[in-house]
């Protein structure tokens, strides 16, 4: 890397030790290459002028070309301001200053033309411009183009570093650092996806002199980041499968075999017979296995998880499934026990509910092999909990999970165990690409035979009479309901205050001892959960009015109707998860969104993407262009993303082509010995050195 870039910003003009420390700590900004990859946010547009006739007219900032007529003070103390008429040729405006004008009135030539740029306001009937940015037109250095507009802070912009400062900042770098800016993409990649080179990409993202320079260089540096991101994913994936060796289970075994013959409760659907063979084809390799199990909710990811399992314990080796929640561990454990319970197989549940006696007992039983099975929370992650002989790991709705968390799971064998990450979430492809792009990944993309679509349908507070009455006609044909209150932390009283309310609601409408209402929040004893749940599950309640615990670890297949009121207050994918605890039956079912009469435009498009799909990938696609890759994958995942400059929700068609284009470069030459890739290979070596090697547990 070029030892100019390398330079300590506080010896930039214009800095010094004070604003480097500043600059430091507000936007990490340590050298020259910092500033120059700081990229704007946005840009104004100072190609054309308005006329002063047409201010009523834009809603923007405007950029007028004119002269000063008058000057003048007005006002006493803090109420004082400096004002100066401003004319053109369509009319008159004033430029108005509330501060500093002691050091603003004397720079103020009358006669002479000048540059105007503001935001312009109507007070009193009459239009001005606050604090404008106030140029002689005989001073301009750039005369047409657009002008960056870059992020700042509090504490920069009190030390004159807001936009305009850092512009100062690196209209100073620039002429510097020109012609010492290295090309680190080979030759043959910029010509091949007709790129321009990373010094006149720099300068054209910073100032650029017209729209087409600016798109030049905004696709370079977007295509750079995204390229040098999916060649740290490829390079990781290449390593772990040429030095990671995996156990091998050359056998299904008898476990397998016997439970897929006589004891499966329906047969597999075509989606997950692929699925199985591509697990075992890495069983049989004697690779190690690092997949992530797409599937969406109910398509019978957990089968196949169970009988990958089965195949690791006909093999000799013990097997673990985490969960991210006590309430998900407990129903894996307790359909998989019924499923196993003809097989003699020993399961066992470790939570942080387990008391001592009973966590030394399967303590024990994992140190001596007799518990095959292991099903549990975070509470598996414990230095106290070891196997004889782990060879398989699941992990279920693995975004729950920190990379660090899961990574101790990798140290719980001697060799690392087989690892198969779930997702109940579909994740759209530019994230697994960008994610999970060491991972190998599996898609069940079917659903089981006889399950029919559920119907969705968007009703707002004022339909609530004929929400009540369709749930009785519902009740009446047999079926159970689901209402689903919001409980989101920063309001967790005002919800549950929320929550109680419709539960009285509720309750008034559906009086007893015709109907029978259950109530489960997470305020309430485990135990108290429980038998509510199971009075809903036997069918002895008709209705549960409940929080978001319900979104897992309630299967009820005469559920029918899933009410979910505030539904403008779930993100999509939350509302696709809680619409698939409903549909598991062979009656029609139904999810009914709630909300209130005014929703916001983002509010609006979740509604529709609901009413119109029931496609969870088709959801996560629209839900990443709502919310960003950052709030999508949880906040799990920071630092795993620190794009600059690229953005997942819109860049796809980038992200595929420069996947392309480095998986083309590793088939090539993947240990970057070709003369032409040395400046890459430092590039390389320097990203990899900044970032912990969590990518081979994904």
């Amino acid at each position: 890397m070029n030892q100019l870039l390398q330079t300590p910003i506080e010896f930039l003009k214009g800095v010094g030790p004070q604003r480097a420390e500043l600059l430091q700590k507000e936007i990490g900004i340590f050298t020259f290459k910092d500033l120059l990859e700081y990229y704007p946010f946005r840009y104004l547009d100072r190609s054309s002028y308005h006329r002063i006739s047409d201010l009523p007219y834009v809603d923007t900032s405007v950029q007028l070309r004119g002269v000063l007529k008058e000057v003048k003070e007005s006002g006493v103390g803090r109420f004082k301001k400096l004002t100066a008429r401003f004319e053109d040729a369509s009319g008159t405006i004033d430029l108005v200053w509330f501060q500093g004008f002691q050091w603003i009135k004397p720079n103020l030539k009358l006669n002479v033309e000048y540059q105007v740029f503001g935001k312009a306001k109507l007070y009193s009937s009459t239009w001005n411009i606050p604090h404008p940015e106030l140029t002689l037109f005989s001073e301009l250095t750039i005369r047409t183009g657009l002008q960056a507009v870059y992020s700042s802070t509090e504490k920069l912009s009190a030390r004159n570093l807001h936009s305009k400062g850092i512009e100062k900042l690196v209209h100073a770098l620039i002429p510097q650092i020109y012609g010492f800016i290295p090309e680190i993409l080979p030759e043959w990649i910029c010509t091949q996806h007709n790129l321009i080179s990373r010094e006149k990409a720099l300068l054209g993202i910073h100032i650029p002199k017209n729209e087409q320079e600016f798109q030049q260089a905004r696709l370079r540096l977007k295509f750079e980041e995204l390229f040098f991101l999916q060649l740290e994913m490829l390079l990781r994936k290449e390593v772990s499968a040429k030095k990671l060796n995996g156990f091998v289970f050359k056998e299904l075994g008898e476990p397998f075999n016997t439970f897929y013959s006589q004891h499966m409760p329906f047969e597999l659907t075509n989606a997950q017979k692929k699925v199985i063979k591509e697990i075992r084809k890495d069983f049989l390799s004697a690779k190690h296995m690092n997949r992530l199990l797409q599937g969406d909710v109910g398509s019978g990811k957990t089968l196949v998880a169970l009988l990958t399992m089965l195949i690791g314990i006909g093999s000799g080796f013990q097997s673990a499934l985490m969960a991210p929640t006590e309430i998900l561990a407990a129903q894996h454990f307790e359909s998989i026990q019924q499923l196993l319970t003809p097989l003699n197989l020993k399961v066992a549940l470790l939570t942080g509910s387990v008391k001592k006696g009973a966590r030394k007992v399967i303590h024990e039983g994992l140190l001596d092999g007799s518990i095959q099975l292991l099903i549990g929370t975070h509470a598996l992650l414990e230095d106290t909990v070891q196997f004889q002989n782990l060879g398989l790991v699941v992990i279920d709705e693995q975004h729950r999970f920190g990379v660090a968390q899961r990574a101790k799971m990798w140290r719980k064998n001697t060799v690392p165990p087989h690892v198969l990450i779930m997702t109940a979430t579909p994740i759209p492809r530019t994230l697994a690409m960008t994610f999970y792009g060491d991972l190998e990944v599996s898609v069940i993309d079917e659903l089981p035979p006889g399950r029919k679509p559920i119907s969705t349908i968007h009703r707002f507070e004022s339909h609530r009479m004929r929400l009540f009455g369709f749930m009785k006609e519902q009740i009446t044909l047999g079926r159970q309901i689901y209402v689903v209150y919001p409980l989101i932390k920063e309001s967790e009283t005002l919800d549950f205050h929320n929550l109680m309310d419709g539960f009285e609601a509720v309750s008034q409408s559906f009086p007893m001892p015709e109907y029978q209402v259950s109530i489960v929040h997470g305020k309430m004893r485990p135990e108290d959960k429980e038998f509510e749940m199971q009075r809903f599950v036997k069918g002895e309640t008709q209705i549960m009015v409940a929080t978001t615990v319900i979104e897992v670890g309630v299967n009820v297949p005469n559920a029918s109707v899933m009410v979910i009121e505030s539904a403008e207050r779930f993100g999509l994918s939350q509302l696709h998860q809680l619409r698939g605890r409903v549909g598991r039956g062979a009656e029609k079912s139904y999810c009914i969104l709630m909300t209130g009469e005014k929703l916001s435009k983002e509010g609006l498009k979740r509604m529709e993407t609901m009413v119109q799909t029931n496609d969870g990938f088709i959801i996560s696609e629209v839900d990443l262009q709502l919310r960003g890759p950052g709030d999508l994958m949880g906040t799990q995942q920071s630092g795993v993303l620190d794009l600059k400059i690229a953005d997942l929700a819109r860049d796809g068609q980038i992200v595929t082509i420069a996947r392309d284009a480095a998986r083309n470069l590793i088939q090539e030459d993947a240990d970057f010995s070709m003369p032409k890739h040395q400046k890459l290979k430092e590039s390389v070596q320097e990203i990899l050195r900044k970032k912990p090697n969590w990518g081979r547990i994904a």
